[in-house]
């Protein structure tokens, strides 16, 4: 069913919306707000819908990428739902020196995955900029990974990437509220690619992939695969996934494909429970799961982002011995266009050198 269709009440809100941000990036359009040039290359990634999109692991794979072929990354991030403000360095490519809570579960998730790489949290990113331009002055980073940024244009980037979710309405989504769009199908054509995710119906997938060619973007396609099941502290792993049943459990912004995920592994899963995204985890909140769990005889499992989520609470440790908790990797896995994005990621670098 279609975001308009659902929740017909929310259409005058969403003109509203709609009608503010475009008035917003019209600004941006003619000029009359300007954009911010970083002191090193800036590589955007954002999404045009509200969550959910496979960003964060795609996030992951560039900077795994510029690493691999020698290059120095840098992370800049909101930090979605932290309990700081401003500028908030969250490691220092040394170690990590704040949690989840104080960061934002994205941020301290790719933080801890990549320790050796600056990573700084600001919702005014040309803030952040300038900080890890001047704070590491002495070993300025080589590029900067912009999470989460397709609407912030007050500072400019290199390569704008949008990823989209191809299990989601594309051609009758709908503007918040009603719907999920940040903002109108048409600014797409502001990115420079597209990165077409959470592929799992190829033929969809191609209709959406050729609109998207439509409107001037290069497209890559790509799907979530899943790594294997990690466990907190206590328990062992099942011996295989295949028949495990699971109780799964999640509070982020598209939880269908986790289960997908997880039965495309095998597992049989028996039981949910799903929490808003980002949703702040508390023992009492999550005890009655992980009774029910072990009364029904499963294995409770959650994703990495709602495990490093529970890391910085005060009562995950005694819990994670107390229940056999575990969480499910997932990384990038391209269908179709890696090639084009690794160039252009590329180019973006020798681009900003040539200037």
């Amino acid at each position: 069913m279609s975001d308009s269709r659902r929740y017909p009440i929310l259409k005058p809100a969403a003109w509203l919306y709609r009608f503010v941000v475009q008035v917003r990036n019209a600004c941006f359009d003619k000029n009359l707000s300007s954009s911010w040039q970083a002191p090193l290359p800036v590589i955007s990634i954002g999404n045009i819908t509200a969550g959910g999109t496979g960003k964060t692991p795609l996030a992951q794979w560039i900077i795994n990428y510029y690493i691999s072929i020698g290059e120095r990354p840098a992370l800049l991030s909101r930090g979605y739902g932290r309990s700081t403000k401003g500028v908030l360095l969250v490691s220092d490519g040394y170690g990590l020196l704040c949690g989840s809570r104080e960061a934002g579960d994205e941020t301290a998730m790719l933080a801890a995955k990549n320790p050796g790489i600056i990573v700084v949290a600001a919702e005014k990113r040309r803030e952040g900029a300038a900080f890890i331009a001047e704070r590491f002055s002495d070993r300025m980073p080589s590029v900067i990974v912009l999470d989460d940024a397709f609407q912030h244009r007050q500072i400019a980037r290199n390569l704008d990437i949008v990823v989209v979710n191809a299990a989601e309405a594309y051609f009758d989504a709908a503007m918040l509220p009603e719907g999920r769009l940040r903002e109108p199908l048409k600014n797409l054509r502001r990115a420079d690619i597209a990165v077409l995710t959470k592929i799992t119906d190829k033929n969809a997938a191609d209709s959406i992939a050729e609109d998207l060619k439509l409107r001037g973007l290069p497209v890559v396609q790509a799907r979530t695969e899943a790594g294997g099941l990690i466990p907190f502290r206590a328990g062992t792993l099942p011996e295989t996934l295949s028949g495990c049943r699971i109780f799964a459990f999640a509070g982020i912004g598209a939880p269908a494909r986790f289960i997908g995920n997880l039965e495309e592994m095998g597992a049989r899963v028996e039981a949910r429970r799903f929490f808003r995204d980002h949703e702040p985890y508390s023992k009492e909140k999550l005890v009655p799961v992980l009774e029910e769990a072990r009364r029904m005889g499963l294995v409770p499992v959650t994703t990495e982002k709602d495990y490093y989520r529970m890391l910085d609470e005060p009562w995950f440790a005694e819990l994670s011995t107390r229940y056999p908790l575990h969480f499910l990797e997932i990384s990038v896995a391209f269908i179709e266009g890696q090639r084009l994005l690794e160039q252009m990621l590329k180019t973006a670098l020798r681009s900003s050198k040539q200037q």
